[in-house]
């Protein structure tokens, strides 16, 4: 017998369904979190009199990465509400996987200051080692997207009844782009420049803004 049109079939002898209300809600509170902690980071100066404009103006580099891993935090959680609309359900592991997404969040605000304070006091050794940094911890944080994708893709009852498995098969694409290009940044800030090595991170978040609501339909048809 098939299950109701409303109810979640069980993916397994322990995939006890619960619903996603808790997990959006507890994950909203965690992005706004570490959003708002990286404005910790922006201090006023020291200087002296009548040098206040030109301190302000050697914080450069901190405001550069605020403002650079503000948008990436924004970005990661308009793809993580993009990802929680494809199910109607979640299970222990699901959740499990999603905190795993939120480590990978919460930990942005470290490498954010280690990027200001190398651009703005280190040399262009402490820059590479900066850069490589941010593009590591940033590559690491897409592999739990990956077993986030697979999970759905081995359990469709998840699903919402409109997201077919192809779909989100063709989205483990994203995860895997992220893994690859952002650790070939961090190789090219670490071994050819690190303002190269940033613009390389800095493309890579505009394709996951761009491609936030999951790449096209269009990709899973064959």
């Amino acid at each position: 017998m098939s299950a109701a049109p409303d109810e979640v079939e069980q993916p397994g002898p322990r995939g006890r369904v619960s619903p996603t209300d808790r997990m959006t809600a507890f994950s909203d509170g965690v992005f706004a979190i570490v959003i708002t902690l990286l404005v910790i980071e922006l201090r006023v100066p020291e200087y002296h009199e009548g040098e206040l404009l030109s301190g302000l103006l050697g914080e450069g580099a901190s405001y550069l990465a605020f403002v650079v891993s503000f948008v990436y935090i924004g970005v990661l959680w308009l793809n993580h509400h993009a990802l929680l609309r494809l199910i109607r359900g979640t299970t222990l592991a699901l959740s499990w996987i999603n905190l795993a997404v939120l480590f990978g969040a919460v930990i942005i605000p470290f490498p954010t200051a280690v990027l200001a304070s190398a651009f703005t006091h280190g040399d262009t050794d402490d820059q590479r080692a900066a850069v490589a940094l941010y593009a590591l911890a940033a590559a690491l944080m897409s592999a739990p997207w990956l077993v986030f994708f697979g999970y759905l893709h081995r359990h469709p009852a998840l699903l919402d009844r409109r997201v077919t498995p192809a779909y989100v098969r063709t989205q483990r694409l994203r995860p895997i782009t992220g893994l690859i290009l952002y650790g070939l940044s961090g190789l090219l800030g670490w071994f050819v420049s690190p303002v190269l090595g940033l613009i390389g991170v800095i493309v890579m978040i505009a394709y996951h803004a761009v491609t936030s609501e999951g790449l096209p339909r269009w990709l899973t048809r064959r």
